[in-house]
């Protein structure tokens, strides 16, 4: 049975703790959605400083003797972009009571992956042959894990 907020009711609480459950539930769903704007709010303002720092670089780079080296700190800010993008995408099916899945963050832990394996050559130390194995494995893992987890979700529950 539902209450006339539309939750479920719980018979087996006395009346007072039903109201105070009632409060409290829709206390925590005003919360969250104040929670939710922060985080639109948070991301949107982030696109904007992720492009401002892509064209940065961009411009930079036209300023160093190494164009390449300019080009790659610019190509990790344009997939720090990508990844809120990601982010954003997730949120907004949130927002229009779809589930969250578990493939969006992996799909942003592989973004994040590649941007630290495309901006290793211009680090200002390189890292060891044994460091760069773990990161093209921990990408290939996830590109793994992807694969699975887009293939588990394409099954639909039976009723």
């Amino acid at each position: 049975m539902m209450d006339t907020n539309g939750l479920p009711e719980d018979k087996s609480l006395p009346e007072v703790f039903r109201r105070i459950n009632r409060f409290a539930l829709l206390a925590m769903a005003w919360v969250n959605g104040f929670a939710h704007l922060v985080l639109g709010l948070a991301l949107a303002a982030s696109v904007m400083l992720f492009t401002w720092l892509f064209f940065d670089d961009v411009i930079k780079s036209f300023g160093h003797e190494n164009m390449a080296q300019g080009f790659l700190h610019g190509l990790g800010s344009l997939m720090l972009l990508w990844t809120v993008s990601a982010l954003i995408t997730a949120e907004i099916r949130y927002l229009r009571g779809h589930p969250l899945t578990v493939d969006t963050f992996v799909e942003v832990a592989i973004v994040v992956i590649l941007r630290k394996l495309i901006t290793m050559p211009v680090q200002s130390t390189l890292p060891s042959p044994q460091e760069f194995i773990l990161w093209v494995g921990s990408a290939v893992l996830l590109g793994v894990m992807y694969l699975i987890v887009r293939y588990a979700l394409s099954f639909k529950p039976s009723p």
